[in-house]
């Protein structure tokens, strides 16, 4: 608690764990968390709410704090005239997802601080962004928003009610497909040629500024080069890989990743860091590793999880949320330097080496200073001489342990199920592909603190966990993004307990999400918790994938890992319903493309049977984690009953003469089962 606050009245939000509802606890607006108590007040005192969504790493959210919520004037009028909710768009997407459709439907534009106007039955009628305390420019400001409603609402209170009625009613229209359609076939091209036409060949990326890393996109395009083998797919990847990398949305002092940049060449962040969008990158990375051989991509993706492991790593082995763009009260503080100040530090000599391949300038390129970066840097002289390379990394090392003296930004330490999982899912991947355990170890570090600390004696999964209160009954992405983390553990340890609690979450999460049908899409809440005005069915992939796309992924690979058509059906059905929106804008669902491909292509099957400890199959699957196999099952039988709960034909797949044994399927075709290394690299690279 800042001291200023000592002095301040607390109001409502102060009882709450969310970091973003506590940050505003003591502004004077009489702010209540979604509540029945809020609801039912603005009913009796026949009041309008006002809605208010953020999170506490948004920099826009932290603007409009201080100069209207933390203002007496405001409030008065807040206070006088509404009810005014606080929700943490972290805590409840299931609220944020409602209500940022309704002020995209209704204004064409959506984004943080949501401010959302509403009758006590929830229904909203106005909805608007961040805005400045008084109108400028033409624009209007938060005090004359305010009079202005409050004004409609006193004189035109039956059309505002009626035109509530009405947009609910639209939300859940959007909702409701108009009869089945079928997938176009050419909804792999279609994708792929909008991104061949908005892709950026001189910084990479897709389109104008601002630059978002999306790494659902790079997932398809990888896919894409693999399935149609088109090498431009490979192309795009890798040039947005690196240029990202070079530019300052990369933290080249202490690593990870900032949530997008304002600016075509990747230069200035936006800067605060979201565990989530670190997690897909390690992924990416450590594909396109894969499918080039280039060290480069293990390098950055290792630096990012060093990134995550010692900032956003809990002592208990979570991940919280994020940390923050600001600090001191200024965006990217934290981060920017002068060119006086790292020559201080390095000493001229050093810092002359160190200017040539991370170049800075008296005036700076940001408000005066300089963001680090390397956009101007040709990687390949570095990676070419680790002398250099050695120097430099020493160099960062100096700055990075003086920019520890600094203020640092806000840390988001909420814990939340869905992000970890993502993060889990990286770092078994990454722990696979690198041959790290260390890396598979924290997350099945992560996975059971999940487990223990985040469930249900019933098993029902939490959202939220902070400081021992695990709250908010988790949600679709919760338990898909769950269930891959346990897929990837699997890949990566070959404990099968790990497969056997993934087919435990994906049948909690059918019965919890799936609607009536049980092939029609997942529901973003459970049929168990506070049901909203509308229940919504995301298909469009935001800054991480859908929660259909993720169900649709992981159930396609627990329905080839078990052979079981039910799980197939379920993603059939899940392609069938949303056809018409993946037709009409299929780069807008990459993910869900992604899931589709895999669905499509032919899988290789690889089955080992032996010990776990034999050197052969070791490094039979060593070599097989280098191969890039996105459209791949791999199963370990390490003895008679191992998987007997699982797949019942893989059971049958055992040593032959007491040897470990590999058995491969690929293009539709079994191959003979190998004993040798040789053999078995033959047929996975053949």
């Amino acid at each position: 608690m800042a001291l200023d606050d000592v002095k301040k009245k607390a109001n409502r939000l102060v009882h709450e764990m969310s970091p973003y509802l506590l940050q505003h606890a003591y502004n004077p607006v009489n702010w209540y968390p979604w509540s029945d108590e809020a609801f039912n007040l603005a009913k009796r005192q026949d009041k309008p709410v006002f809605l208010s969504i953020g999170y506490s790493t948004c920099h826009w959210c932290h603007v409009m704090e201080k100069e209207s919520f933390e203002d007496e004037a405001v409030a008065e009028i807040l206070n006088k005239y509404f009810i005014s909710i606080k929700v943490d768009r972290e805590e409840r997407p299931d609220i944020d997802q409602i209500y940022m459709t309704f002020a995209q439907v209704s204004t064409g534009q959506g984004g943080w601080p949501l401010n959302v106007f509403l009758t006590a039955d929830r229904k909203p009628f106005y909805a608007t962004t961040y805005l400045p305390k008084y109108s400028r420019l033409g624009n209007p400001g938060l005090i004359d928003v305010l009079l202005g409603i409050e004004s409609q609402w006193r004189k035109n209170n039956e059309d505002i009610i009626d035109s509530a009625n009405r947009m609910t009613g639209l939300l859940n229209n959007l909702e409701v497909r108009k009869g089945e359609e079928e997938l176009k076939r050419t909804i792999f091209f279609d994708a792929y040629d909008f991104f061949d036409e908005s892709f950026d060949d001189r910084y990479g990326g897709f389109g104008k500024a601002p630059k978002f890393p999306a790494p659902h996109h790079l997932f398809y395009l990888l896919r894409c080069y693999q399935a149609f083998k088109q090498p431009d797919a490979l192309v795009m990847v890798e040039k947005t890989l690196q240029q990202m990398y070079k530019g300052g949305i990369f933290d080249h002092i202490g690593f990870g990743f900032s949530r997008y940049s304002t600016d075509e060449q990747w230069l200035v962040p936006h800067f605060e860091k979201m565990l989530y969008d670190n997690a897909l990158l390690i992924m990416v990375y450590a594909e396109t590793y894969q499918a080039t051989g280039n060290i480069l991509y293990k390098k950055i993706a290792e630096k990012t999880i060093t990134y995550v492991n010692r900032d956003l790593r809990s002592p208990e082995g979570a991940f919280y949320c994020a940390q923050d763009a600001d600090s001191e009260g200024e965006e990217g503080k934290f981060y920017v330097w002068s060119m006086d100040k790292v020559e201080k530090i390095l000493g001229q000599k050093r810092a002359e080496v160190f200017f040539k391949f991370y170049p800075m300038s008296k005036k700076g390129n940001f408000e005066g200073k300089n963001i680090v970066n390397m956009i101007d840097t040709d990687l390949d002289l570095i990676e070419a001489n680790p002398e250099l390379e050695k120097a430099l990394d020493e160099m960062t090392a100096d700055l990075f342990s003086q920019r520890e003296k600094r203020v640092h930004p806000h840390k988001d330490d909420k814990i939340l199920t869905s992000w970890n999982g993502l993060m889990i899912a990286a770092l078994a991947m990454a722990g696979r592909i690198f041959n790290k355990t260390v890396y598979v170890r924290q997350a099945e570090e992560a996975m059971a603190f999940i487990e223990n600390n985040m469930a249900r004696l019933s098993g029902r999964l939490y959202a939220r966990y902070r400081k021992g209160e695990a709250k908010i009954l988790g949600y679709l992405d919760d338990y898909a993004s769950v269930i891959w983390g346990y897929l990837e553990l699997y890949q990566a340890s070959f404990k099968t307990e790990y497969l056997e609690k993934a087919i435990v979450r994906a049948v909690d999460m059918i019965n919890l999400f799936g609607d009536e049908f049980g092939t029609a899409g997942f529901f973003l809440y459970g049929n168990d918790t506070e049901q909203l005005i509308a229940r919504p069915k995301e298909v469009y992939d935001n800054a991480k994938p859908s929660g259909n796309a993720l169900a649709a992924y992981c159930l396609l690979k627990l329905g080839k890992i078990t052979g079981e058509q039910k799980y197939i059906d379920i993603v059939n059905g899940i392609f069938s319903y949303f056809a018409g929106n993946l037709n009409q804008a299929p780069m807008a669902s990459t993910m869900m493309l992604c899931a589709k491909l895999f669905h499509e292509q032919p899988t290789t099957e690889v089955v080992f049977a032996g010990y776990e400890t034999d050197t052969t199959i070791r490094e039979m699957n060593r070599h097989l984690n280098q191969q890039f196999l996105p459209f791949s099952v791999v199963l370990f039988n390490k003895s008679e009953t191992d998987l007997k709960k699982i797949n019942e034909f893989a059971v049958n797949q055992q040593m032959i003469h007491g040897e470990p044994t590999a058995y491969i399927c690929k293009n539709y075709r079994c191959e003979q089962p190998v004993n040798d290394l040789e053999s078995f690299l033959k047929i996975i690279k053949d």
